[in-house]
């Protein structure tokens, strides 16, 4: 009889945890009723640039920009190949000092490409300093229209869905991306 009463006991406890923590869920879920009157949206910053003719202009000009320090890139690389290959072919016939001067030289080339390279394309390099004074005045017309669209709509949160952001399942109702391009003026017909 003892068993029988410490097993119901045992189912007991067990009922109560499993109805505790159902109360639990269930008040979780009603509990924060303000989240759930949080509206929330995105954009596709992306294909907001992408519909932007300056934008079109910016990255032709950063092209522009990039092939021509590419290609002095390229013209000083040769240059130390042609350095190296001279050197290959006479070293045996360059004495200890020149030999050293030869390699003092082409060393130095290579350290001035390297350096050209990172003043060009480094983290803060000609580039990417060009890209962003270039980029500045279209982010802040984006962010401007989204701020008016948010604000006049309501939107508490509002996410870019452009590059590394992933989002499951989204309901395209807050789609705002539309919305903020009209803002801009831009022509969403494509003509």
């Amino acid at each position: 009889m003892a068993v029988l009463v410490q097993h119901w006991c045992t189912i007991l406890n067990m009922l109560k945890k499993s109805v505790h923590i159902s109360l639990i869920l269930l008040f979780g879920l009603f509990e924060p009723a303000v989240a759930q009157d949080q509206k929330i949206g995105f954009i596709d910053s992306d294909v907001i640039l992408q519909n932007m003719p300056e934008y079109a202009g910016i990255e032709q000009r950063l092209s522009l920009l990039s092939d021509t320090w590419q290609r002095e890139i390229n013209e000083r690389e040769a240059e130390l190949e042609e350095l190296e290959l001279d050197f290959q072919a006479r070293e045996i016939l360059l004495t200890d000092d020149v030999r050293s001067q030869r390699i003092n030289e082409i060393n130095a080339k290579r350290t001035q490409i390297e350096q050209l390279i990172e003043q060009r394309f480094g983290p803060q390099g000609d580039y990417f300093t060009r890209q962003r004074e270039l980029l500045e005045p279209i982010q802040r017309q984006i962010f401007d229209a989204l701020n008016t669209v948010a604000t006049r709509d309501a939107f508490d949160f509002v996410f870019d869905r452009a590059q590394d952001t992933k989002f499951l399942f989204v309901r395209q109702q807050w789609n705002l991306t539309d919305e903020v391009m009209l803002e801009m003026g831009i022509d969403l017909t494509g003509n």
